[in-house]
């Protein structure tokens, strides 16, 4: 099993990314939403100057940002300052998209856009709309040693559906799961091995990664205490934001069988304006902190349920589940204001070794 962080990026995450290369993390990865955080490529070359070891990864960037040009540029200069530690990680988008009132990148035009990305890097000559006019496009200088494309950056897709997973076992792509609870997790990757293995591949070639949202229970902590609300809440009211957005499409970041909370925050957010415009009150702190609004709602319970949070041997027992399901590697969130959380998911890691 290897271990890795998330951050919700801010200007200075290098400085998160080489505390956890020091603790032994084996991978970084930042997230992708303009109107929410900061640039995660602009983060990464910082990172990628103040670290050695530790991998960096788009977590996950989405295709409407940038062009896949720029795209491909953007990762070929930061492989030529962190040579060889350089994911792409990609998705349909959340935050990144519904921020701006829009819905997910739809599946034909996403894989499209990675078979872009993936083909300018590998030095390939691809085609690309531009102004509704299809233009061929390849890197023309790439031996000029200006960015690098002769070491791979591996792809790795956000796939939660089977359309999406079909294409990360087509594109020979690795895996990025949102951990939902062990159920979801065990179905959902014996459905991406199955994918792999109809793709000709054999499962066991490609990194599976959950992301996984929580916060780990120190001593004397409920899942009511201020630090557990503060870290696992912004992830936890994502379940929400989801249901409200519901024109947008499931993203499987789980359901709720709370009524009276779930008619709490439709009234909620029924009241934001303006009316055509809600998204823009629903997604501040999307993921990085909880509004007073919404902690007036939430309650220790839904908390537990929702996320991954608990004591040190739970969420250990947690990872070594996961190893046993077939993922590879776990990813534990990280938010800006809150790194001390670092230390509490390296206790997480050594507890549960390194075998999974």
């Amino acid at each position: 099993m290897e271990y890795s962080i998330i951050m919700a990026t801010a200007a200075d995450s290098w400085r998160t990314a080489q505390r956890a290369e020091v603790l032994g993390f084996d991978s970084a990865w930042f997230e992708d939403s303009q109107m929410v955080v900061a640039d995660p490529f602009v983060a990464m070359a910082a990172a990628a100057m103040q670290t050695s070891r530790i991998r960096l990864g788009t977590g996950v960037a989405i295709p409407s940002n940038r062009i896949p040009p720029v795209t491909a540029n953007m990762l070929a200069t930061l492989n030529a300052l962190a040579p060889g530690r350089i994911d792409f990680g990609v998705g349909t988008g959340f935050s990144g998209r519904r921020a701006m009132g829009l819905p997910a990148i739809g599946v034909d035009h996403f894989t499209r856009y990675v078979e872009a990305v993936q083909g300018l890097l590998a030095r390939e000559t691809v085609q690309w709309s531009f102004n509704g006019r299809q233009r061929r496009i390849r890197f023309l200088n790439p031996e000029r040693d200006l960015f690098n494309t002769s070491d791979p950056i591996p792809c790795h897709i956000a796939a939660a559906g089977p359309r999406m997973r079909d294409l990360t076992a087509r594109s020979a792509s690795h895996w990025i799961a949102i951990y939902a609870g062990d159920e979801q997790a065990r179905a959902d990757c014996q459905a991406m091995d199955a994918a792999y293995r109809e793709a000709g591949h054999d499962p066991g070639a490609f990194k599976k990664t959950a992301f996984v949202f929580g916060s780990l229970l120190r001593d004397g902590e409920t899942f009511d205490s201020p630090r557990v609300r503060a870290q696992a809440g912004p992830t936890a009211v994502m379940v929400l934001h989801n249901l409200m957005e519901r024109q947008y499409g499931d993203l499987g970041t789980g359901g709720i069988d709370d009524d009276a909370l779930l008619a709490a925050y439709q009234a909620l957010y029924d009241s934001y304006e303006p009316a055509d415009a809600r998204y823009l009150t629903l997604h501040r702190g999307h993921a990085l902190f909880l509004r007073e609004d919404e902690d007036a709602l939430l309650s220790g319970e839904f908390i537990r349920r929702v996320s991954c949070s608990g004591t040190v041997d739970e969420l250990a027992d947690r990872v070594r589940a996961l190893a046993d399901m077939g993922y590879t590697s776990v990813a534990f969130l990280v938010l800006p204001h809150m790194t001390d959380a670092l230390d509490d998911w390296a206790r997480v890691m050594d507890r549960a070794g390194r075998g999974g």
